[in-house]
């Protein structure tokens, strides 16, 4: 891969566009974000300081950034947009392959029209390449439920996540007390057809940080004998080696939702949540209109 992992100088975004586009190319044509985050970690074995840093919010940088190198391709008309949740390479995107400099003309390009769009709107502005490394329309959503479900008292978030479970199909749903939890918050039961079903127990942790691999092995030994599957809910991520330890073969599987996920589960079940159509511009389009006759 052409792209260098080193910091370049101005956006660090920018050496996110060129994996991007390759991941998609290499599943498929599409992806959902984490799974592009993952991909691009994974294929360019990305060291943990660049991979698990995070922002002051307690987001992951790195995912942050591939969030915003996508939306600098979806303003070049390589990635469709259209669909909530889900990046599409467009037919401009199947046959554009980009490196360091391309990618880096690209954003110089596009920080140039908006530029251009700014000063006809407010008047003459000066835009410096680095105050583009901003946080995407759709990390701000995220990070604004995230803090309402963050400063929930416990018990409180215990409960919303068990109306969550709810929601998504689980039923006998109950929040066990804080007395008699034993590392366990809650159970719910998954009917998977008329014939079999899973008790699952879940726990609910309002974390802004990192959950590690201890804490999904303490929970998984509170399961034993009292639940075939775990469900670890946080509002902050898993580590790497958390996720490993949550996979392992031969002991009772746990399903990890970190924040990003719980956002979009929320949004599925239109809890908490009301939809709302927004415009946002294409600069693409107007490409066309801004050449010189």
């Amino acid at each position: 891969m052409s792209v260098s992992v080193n910091k370049p100088s101005g956006a660090e975004f920018v050496r996110w566009m060129a994996p991007v586009l390759d991941c998609l190319r290499a599943v498929g044509g599409s992806a959902k974000p984490k799974e592009v985050s993952a991909w691009i970690r994974r294929e360019l074995d990305l060291p943990l300081e660049i991979a698990e840093r995070t922002n002051k919010s307690g987001s992951n940088r790195f995912h942050n950034q591939v969030m915003w190198a996508r939306q600098y391709l979806v303003w070049q008309g390589y990635i469709d947009d259209s669909k909530w949740g889900v990046w599409t390479l467009t037919p401009l995107g199947w046959s554009t392959h980009l490196d360091n400099d391309s990618a880096r003309d690209l954003f110089l390009n596009r920080v140039r029209i908006n530029q251009a769009t700014r000063q006809a709107d407010m008047g003459p502005t000066e835009i410096k390449v680095e105050e583009a490394d901003e946080t995407p329309i759709d990390l701000k959503q995220e990070e604004t439920l995230l803090e309402l479900l963050r400063i929930l008292p416990s018990y409180g978030f215990e409960l919303i996540c068990e109306r969550l479970l709810r929601e998504h199909g689980f039923e006998d749903v109950s929040v066990t007390q804080k007395s008699r939890d034993g590392g366990i918050d809650g159970y719910g039961v998954l009917r998977l057809s008329p014939f079999v079903s899973v008790k699952v127990a879940f726990q609910a942790k309002r974390y802004k940080d990192v959950v590690g691999r201890a804490a999904v092995g303490e929970f998984r030994n509170a399961l034993l004998g009292r639940a075939e599957k775990g469900v670890f809910i946080t509002t902050g991520r898993f580590t790497t080696d958390a996720e490993m330890e949550a996979s392992r073969e031969g002991v009772i599987p746990i399903e990890l939702v970190d924040g990003e996920r719980l956002v979009d589960l929320f949004e599925k079940a239109g809890l908490g949540v009301k939809p709302k159509q927004i415009y946002e511009i294409d600069h693409s389009f107007f490409d066309h209109f801004r050449r010189e006759s």
